[in-house]
């Protein structure tokens, strides 16, 4: 479930100083001053947890102070080296994860591929294939394995061609489990491998190409993309998979209605990791579920369907299904992780929901029903407006 952020309160003042104050108190700052003829941008918001029972349960205890903050950081150099080299920096900071990235771009030509140089760090539970399920699998909890990714790498965007567009990405990944403790291990809370080797950690190679189709007007939208990634074997012992992915979603205008419907499905072939599986369950794939609490696979296949209908100019009224499954494959996945859990490998959920539009953001509320007749409530914020 995510967490609902309301603002009470927003104030401008003079240097894009902006100080918004809600139930848990926000505070955000965002900065501009020029250095040698360059403007750089700098985006602060932090947020401090003040009550517990508005969060998760607790994967880890911890009495550090920091713990209890979640935020982000963004920092913009549109000409680093006076020849319109942009430089972003970026840092997320949830509960129990983290995320950093500092991309550099250079100009080029619109007629080339654009490229990006990357370096990425992100620390995050992996509870999408250890997760526990709880609660007849509405929920998932803590399963002892945090995953430490270190990549770097190098994005082509190549130009976009009528209602197509791609991008080749190459790079060096690591993967370091680790426990709640911060510790690296090598097997799980049951005693199987966390990774591939059978080391501390994984390391790879990937050549990644993504293709996208988006087509859209007054009748309805198409979308479609698909994603192949190539493990490359530059040292013997780094693994070697080749995994697809693909997703494809149809909306049509029925009168005021419009039914939007979307199947996603992927497999992976080759050297594998528990932490590769393809995660079944949760918003975004079949809700009702906890995250992974469906299923964790070598190949997964999940249909959303959701109906809504306006009431009036700023609501709107859903009603959905989703179900998915892991085609039989989770034995293939290391470890079996999703039998030792006792999870069905298939599942459905159903319910309804309202869509509120304001100038502030779009509240979404979703009310599912999964197969086990277990009821949950999600909210989300989206679009929020960014002031300048």
């Amino acid at each position: 479930m995510g967490l609902l952020k309301k603002t009470f309160e927003s104030i401008k003042f003079v240097y894009f100083v902006r100080i918004s104050v809600n139930f848990m108190r926000v505070v955000g700052c965002e900065f501009s001053y020029f250095f040698i003829a360059a403007k750089i941008d700098v985006n602060v918001d932090f947020t401090h947890k003040l009550c517990t029972s508005l969060m998760f349960p607790a994967f880890r205890d911890t009495c550090s102070p920091l713990s209890l903050v979640i935020g982000s950081l963004c920092i913009k150099h549109p000409n680093l080296f006076g020849g319109s080299e942009k430089l972003d920096v970026s840092w997320d900071k949830g509960l129990y994860d983290s995320n950093v990235l500092v991309a550099f771009r250079r100009p080029r030509p619109e007629w080339r591929p654009q490229q990006c140089f990357f370096i990425q760090h992100s620390l995050s539970p992996e509870i999408g294939v250890h997760g526990t399920p709880i609660d007849n699998f509405s929920r998932s909890g803590s399963g002892g394995v945090n995953l430490s990714k270190l990549a770097v790498g190098l994005d082509l965007s190549e130009p976009a061609s009528s209602k197509w567009s791609s991008t080749t990405s190459v790079k060096f990944e690591h993967v370091r489990p680790l426990n709640d403790e911060g510790r690296s291990i090598t097997r799980d809370l049951d005693g199987f491998p966390t990774t591939c080797s059978g080391n501390t950690h994984d390391s790879m190679v990937v050549l990644k190409q993504e293709s996208r189709f988006a087509k859209a007007n007054d009748q309805g939208l198409s979308h479609f993309s698909m994603q192949i990634e190539q493990g490359i074997p530059v040292v013997s012992k780094w693994l070697i998979f080749n995994r697809f992915k693909f997703v494809a979603s149809k909306g049509v205008r029925l009168g005021p209605a419009f039914l939007l419907a979307s199947l996603t499905g992927g497999s992976i072939v080759g050297d594998m990791a528990p932490y590769q599986a393809f995660a079944i369950g949760g918003l975004g794939s079949v809700r009702g579920y906890g995250e992974g609490a469906v299923g964790s696979g070598r190949s997964c296949l999940v249909a959303n369907t959701e109906l809504a209908l306006p009431l009036n100019k700023m609501t709107e009224g859903t009603i959905f299904l989703d179900c998915g499954t892991d085609l039989g494959s989770s034995r293939l996945v290391p470890g079996n992780p999703s039998l030792r859990q006792g999870k069905p490998g298939f599942g459905y959920g159903f319910g309804y929901g309202l869509r509120f539009k304001s100038p502030l953001g779009h509240l979404q509320v979703d009310y599912a029903i999964n197969a086990f007749n277990q009821k949950t409530l999600y909210f989300g914020v989206t679009n929020l407006a960014s002031s300048t």
